[in-house]
């Protein structure tokens, strides 16, 4: 009896064992077309995903270089050399191409992403939701990360300054070296470079964009001859004009703008010139190096700056810190026998 159940054993098992291979047979072949089907609708998201990365990076690219040939061939002109900084479009090119293929990238290859777990038969909702949420959390944990990208991205695209603008950011001032998304650099006055976030910069003032203005104060003493004076100042600015190179830095004819203060023994006068844009300092100085040597060589005094008035300050009163009188100090005053915890003997008595 053994025998025989140790015999229908072994068949038992070998049928059980050809049937899940038939069924398993049966069930690759029954899905064999839809694994298929899946597989080369998968392959083709995926290649057409590529050549679409590809085709939109390639044509971004050629457009940067097609407005760099243009900003270098402006470049050779004369109204392109004063209008147009090569640096500065191609950085700010390559900042705008940088920005639109990394969002090229990131839409196609996200909605590349998206279709194919579809096609795997993935439910979607629970994994938007997630990212929504993730996004939520990042954007408030990274919001200074985002508000110096944006303010950068709109900055670059406004074109509010470029490399070798000299700037006034409100925090620091200078000379723009570098200008990127997050970070800007600028180089000031006593050589130190400056990182500033774009988010942080809420004004700008560009001190190289079409033309700036030198201003020069004259302080000479009352008694001056006043129209030799404004004689002396224009030839000094006509000469000046015409040496090399302020020229070329000078757009207008120095003017004397007239008096600007008038005290018992001064008086001021305002020079201005308008210049190429980022000059005006240099030619503040030498202007004021060259109205110097001409008023000494026409014998015209200059005066002292005045020294500003200091405001007279109050007397102030010596009983003003003293304390008023106290009814305590007294002790025997009523108050301070009532506040005393020992009584005190009768000192009438």
């Amino acid at each position: 009896m053994g025998a025989a159940s140790s015999g229908s054993t072994g068949p038992t098992s070998l049928d059980e064992a050809t049937e899940k291979a038939t069924n398993a047979a049966g069930w690759v072949e029954e899905n064999w077309g839809t694994w298929v089907e899946s597989g080369l609708q998968i392959l083709l998201i995926i290649v057409i995903a590529v050549v679409l990365r590809h085709v939109i990076r390639r044509t971004i690219t050629k457009l940067i270089e097609r407005m760099n040939r243009t900003a270098a061939a402006a470049q050779g002109t004369a109204l392109g050399g004063l209008l147009v900084n090569a640096e500065r479009r191609r950085q700010r090119s390559e900042a705008i191409g940088s920005v639109l293929r990394s969002v090229a990238s990131f839409v196609i290859m996200g909605t590349a992403a998206l279709t194919v777990l579809s096609v795997l038969k993935i439910n979607l909702a629970p994994l938007l939701a997630s990212a929504g949420v993730a996004g939520v959390a990042i954007g408030f944990g990274a919001r200074n990360l985002v508000t110096d990208f944006l303010s950068g991205v709109f900055m670059i695209l406004e074109d509010q300054y470029g490399v070798g603008d000299e700037i006034d950011a409100g925090v620091a001032t200078g000379t723009v070296i570098e200008v990127g998304l997050r970070v800007t650099k600028l180089r000031g006055p006593n050589g130190a470079i400056w990182y500033i976030r774009n988010g942080e910069v809420k004004r700008i003032g560009n001190l190289s964009q079409g033309w700036a203005t030198a201003q020069v104060d004259v302080l000479i003493a009352a008694n001056q001859d006043l129209e030799r004076a404004r004689d002396t100042i224009t030839a000094a600015g006509e000469e000046m004009a015409k040496a090399e190179p302020w020229n070329e830095q000078l757009w207008e004819p120095v003017e004397v703008l007239g008096l600007s203060e008038v005290h018992l023994d001064t008086v001021t006068i305002s020079v201005s010139a308008k210049t190429m844009p980022g000059k005006a300092l240099g030619i503040e100085r030498e202007l004021r190096w060259r109205i110097k040597r001409a008023l000494d060589a026409a014998d015209i005094r200059l005066a002292p700056r005045p020294v500003p008035e200091e405001a007279e300050e109050e007397p102030t009163d010596p009983s003003a810190a003293m304390a008023a009188p106290s009814a305590l100090s007294n002790p025997l005053s009523p108050q301070s026998v009532a506040s005393d915890p020992i009584s005190r003997p009768n000192l009438g008595k």
